[in-house]
């Protein structure tokens, strides 16, 4: 055949039944779908049971041929394939989700898509809820049922103002293991998923338009293992259900009572639907030529049973009660008596359930000679129809071993992906050490603990960084980020430690002192490693025995301690310009005199000690006292005491501090030497656990950024969710 100029816009659906798999490819035109090409293969052995993969590799090996037919065909090769799933295990979850707008604004399409999100995550989490762990849920589909404007009932939102918009939605869930088998076949057979939806989600795309679904009808895709269900009623899907009955069960009838292999029973039973006689030849090689009526009355039984349990279960989707209408799609629907059958269930007329084939094909081109249109073509179609209602909507990424379908907006990295995956930004950036809160003198500080090592992420088994685009079906690792040493710090690290001071008059000289600390109500040398709610207190007096060890001298007792001219003890309390007069025995020099307080080593030697002859021959000198200088005392009679003037140095800021404003606060930043976007995180409160299906904004000095993105000084930057 020809192949057109629409190479570019083909789509390839792959219907993988328990019985056939059929190709179909195609293109979306002005005038409808034109199918070109189209393959239908059995599976040479039970491979797949009740919608099931079971054997892999001979499922892969059937899509291949498939494959390779169709390519052959149109002359091109396929790379990408929409599936669907059929309905084992089904699970659905119907929930109503809400957005309020900060104020009146016009709705657009990405708010309707966020409004889906949100209710995708909110069924997700209710069905967790349920209790029900003995399966893992995927996501495979979902139909918004209605919509709510203002809370009033709208068929349409989008272009309307609004405050406030809701929808009812439902969401379908099928088990990870279905969807993994899936997914492992179609790999393995050398092609990507585009797309995955349900079975009757792509089936109702073609056997029942949108302007039908007003009416309450059935949809019945009855395939060899599986009968799956949805309702339409009020202008949307209402439900979705599953039946393990389908054809096989007719089949395997047909095997036992006339002694054949599944696929001649196959042969016998579809031959049976259209011919007055059947011929066929059993495991001895003898040949039997038997009525289609023999067969009817044969798989009657079965029939009947598949028909009842497909009507019960369509009124139970459908609130207890029957519906208007049901159509019949799928291969195992073909079967003889099968419409009647289920009409006598359901209790309306026999003219109201019918197989849907060529009568819903009128807007379908097929541009391949010689194709039949009957219900067997009517699900791979809807696959293919299914990708345009959600082409570019949706991207499908394997997250450490798991499946995520994540919204595509364009311009989705791998941080969102592991966002929505639930990683938090701990985990993906480098976490600080435990943090230390204490006060002093009643003000709340903290100390920050070091920064760990960022997370490892690899995609397809490169390592990536975190903002590398995500590519459809790729394969995402990441290895958590490590948790950094516990915040370390001391007396001495606290500005309040080496700017504070007091002075006091000591026999004629000004002595600048540090003012000590109390921690907790206990003095600290500065060496003292603050812990986690300490409270630390500055005073601003000391005792005299204090100042006496502060100085390291020896007073002698024998004479009179004078505080401002009055008689005094070691105890007595000394403030800010107190005089202070005593005998000095002797000077300790060789101990290290700390800013902290008036607290020494005992076990520091003391080196040159000597005797200072007369108090009164000290010089009238300032003297000031401050770590890490040693004040050195001469020895022995003298006429003068050296002057020493030592000046404690204020905490300067970091070298590495970096000065940036952030949502229109200050922020100083410190600890490492270079700083990128992420950063931020790390000094200010942001729960990234608020999307509600809402992308975060990060944008550095007005424009949008990503999170490596590096900070310069007084860079703006703003970090927000983003509103409708």
């Amino acid at each position: 055949m020809s192949v057109t100029n629409q190479t570019q816009d083909f789509v390839f659906g792959l219907d993988i039944g328990t019985r056939n798999i059929v190709g179909t490819v195609g293109y979306q035109g002005e005038d409808g779908f034109h199918v070109i090409a189209q393959c239908n293969r059995e599976h040479q052995t039970r491979a797949m049971l009740d919608g099931q993969i079971h054997d892999i590799g001979r499922v892969a090996e059937t899509i291949r041929e498939v494959k390779e037919v169709l390519e052959q065909m149109i002359e091109t090769p396929l790379s990408q394939v929409c599936i669907a799933a059929a309905g084992r295990v089904l699970q659905t979850i119907t929930t109503r989700v809400a957005y309020e707008y900060p104020e009146e604004t016009v709705v657009c399409g990405e708010d309707l898509h966020t409004l889906d999100l949100m209710g995708i995550d909110q069924a997700q989490q209710e069905l967790k809820g349920n209790g029900d762990n003995r399966y893992k849920f995927y996501c495979v589909g979902y139909s918004t049922m209605r919509y709510y404007l203002n809370g009033e009932l709208f068929s349409s939102l989008e272009g309307h103002k609004a405050e406030k918009i809701e929808e009812d939605i439902i969401v379908t869930f099928l088990p990870e293991d279905v969807v993994d088998g899936l997914y492992s076949a179609v790999e393995r057979a050398g092609l990507q998923v585009a797309n995955l939806t349900l079975e009757p989600i792509a089936a109702i795309n073609v056997a029942i338009p949108e302007n039908f679904r007003m009416l309450n009808i059935a949809l019945v895709d009855v395939g060899a293992g599986t009968s799956d269900i949805c309702i339409t009623r009020d202008g949307s899907i209402i439900a979705y259900g599953m039946i393990p009955l389908a054809g096989d069960e007719l089949t395997e009838v047909i095997v036992q009572e006339y002694l054949v292999d599944f696929a001649t029973a196959e042969k016998i039973k579809l031959d049976s639907s259209s011919l007055e006689e059947v011929e066929y030849e059993d495991i001895m090689g003898i040949s039997h030529k038997i009525k289609s009526k023999d067969v009817w009355a044969l798989t009657e039984s079965v029939r009947e049973k598949m028909t009842t349990e497909v009507a019960t279960k369509i009124k139970e989707l459908n609130g207890g009660k029957s519906v208007s209408a049901a159509f019949v799609v799928g291969g195992g629907g073909k079967i003889h008596g099968y419409t009647e059958s289920l009409a006598e269930k359901l209790e309306i007329v026999p003219e109201r359930v019918a197989l849907r084939g060529e009568e819903v094909m009128k807007n379908i081109t097929f541009e391949q000679e010689d194709v039949k249109k009957d219900p067997l073509l009517v699900t791979p179609i809807g696959i293919c129809l299914n990708f345009y209602e959600q082409k570019n909507n949706f991207i499908m990424v394997h997250f450490n071993g798991e499946m995520m379908k994540l919204y595509d907006n364009g311009h989705l990295t791998i941080v969102d992906a592991a966002m929505q995956a639930g990683f938090t930004t701990e985990e993906l950036f480098p976490r600080r050490g435990k943090e230390i809160h204490f006060t002093v003198n009643g003000t709340p500080r903290m100390a920050r603990g070091a920064e760990g090592e960022s997370a490892v992420v690899r995609m397809n088994d490169a390592l990536v960084g975190m903002n590398t685009p995500l590519e459809f079906n790729c394969y995402i690792e990441i290895e958590p980020s490590t948790i950094g040493e516990g915040a370390v710090f001391t007396i001495e690290e606290l500005e309040e430690y080496a700017s504070s001071q007091v002075t006091f008059e000591v026999n004629g000289r000004r002595i600048l002192c540090p003012k000590f600390v109390e921690v907790n109500g206990c003095l600290e040398s500065g060496s003292y490693q603050i812990q986690e709610g300490d409270v630390i207190e500055t005073r601003n007096f000391y005792t005299v025995g204090q100042l006496a060890e502060f100085m390291d001298v020896e007073v002698d007792t024998d004479y009179q301690i004078m505080v401002n001219n009055r008689q005094a003890t070691f105890d007595t309390l000394i403030y800010e310009n107190f005089s202070i007069e005593w005998k000095v025995l002797g000077y300790g020099a060789g101990a290290d005199v700390k800013a902290a307080g008036p607290v020494i080593d005992d076990e520091e030697e003391t080196e040159n000690a000597g005797e200072v002859t007369s108090e009164e021959e000290a010089v009238d000198t300032d003297v000031t006292v401050s770590e890490p200088e040693t004040v050195a005392h001469q020895t022995g009679s003298v006429e003068a005491t050296e002057e020493v003037t030592v000046e404690p140095e204020a905490i300067k800021e970091p070298e590495d501090a970096l000065h940036v404003t952030v949502n229109g606060e200050p922020v100083v930043m410190t600890g490492k030497k270079d700083y990128i976007f992420v950063d931020v995180f790390n000094v200010i409160d942001f729960d990234i656990h608020a999307s509600a299906g809402r992308p975060v904004v990060t944008k550095l000095n007005g424009e949008r950024c990503g999170y490596t993105a590096a900070l310069h000084e007084n860079d703006v930057v703003d970090v927000y969710w983003e509103e409708a």
